[in-house]
């Protein structure tokens, strides 16, 4: 049985793809590894906090490593959710086979899985991003100044009042 999920329990993730990290896909580097810790301290953190549910965007990169966090962290904790915020129906499939199995795996994981629109559009990450924030009281972000997605759904998380966790990639 699921927990009453709300607004108020739930925490959504936002950060860079492969491209804008410094290690690229090598996550094997030192500075990727320390990522991961980081993200699972937050993780275990807010859970102490009362956090109870947690939205991934499932784009590569960043939220890969926070959707495994989660999902790891959920095998010795009940209560917790996770939620796949997934922008398209067919995303992920232009992405390389190690990518899009990686991704299936993850999603076939996730509690729920909430499908923001049912195709591509030049909006559909934006929207996916608006629908994480505007469903969590809490937003852990990789960011470092950088423009981009990250950057507008940590502005546009700022608005709407959430607790912010900033992790420097």
């Amino acid at each position: 049985m699921y927990p009453l999920i709300n607004r108020d329990n739930s925490c959504c993730f936002s950060g860079y793809r492969p491209e804008k990290l410094p290690w690229g896909t090598d996550e094997s580097a030192l500075r990727c590894v320390e990522l991961k810790e980081k993200i699972i301290l937050a993780v275990e953190r807010l859970s102490l906090s009362g956090i109870r549910h947690f939205i991934c965007g499932m784009a590569r990169g960043s939220d890969t490593f926070f959707c495994e966090a989660v999902l790891s962290f959920r095998e010795n904790h009940a209560g917790i959710t996770v939620e796949a915020a997934v922008p398209y129906e067919n995303h992920g499939s232009g992405w390389c086979d190690e990518d899009r199995g990686r991704y299936l795996l993850l999603l076939g994981q996730c509690d729920f899985v909430s499908y923001v629109s049912s195709d591509y559009s030049k909006y559909c990450m934006l929207r996916r991003n608006r629908y994480m924030v505007d469903n969590s009281s809490v937003l852990i972000a990789v960011f470092d100044g950088k423009p981009g997605g990250t950057k507008y759904t940590l502005g546009y998380a700022v608005k709407r009042g959430l607790e912010i966790i900033e992790i420097e990639p």
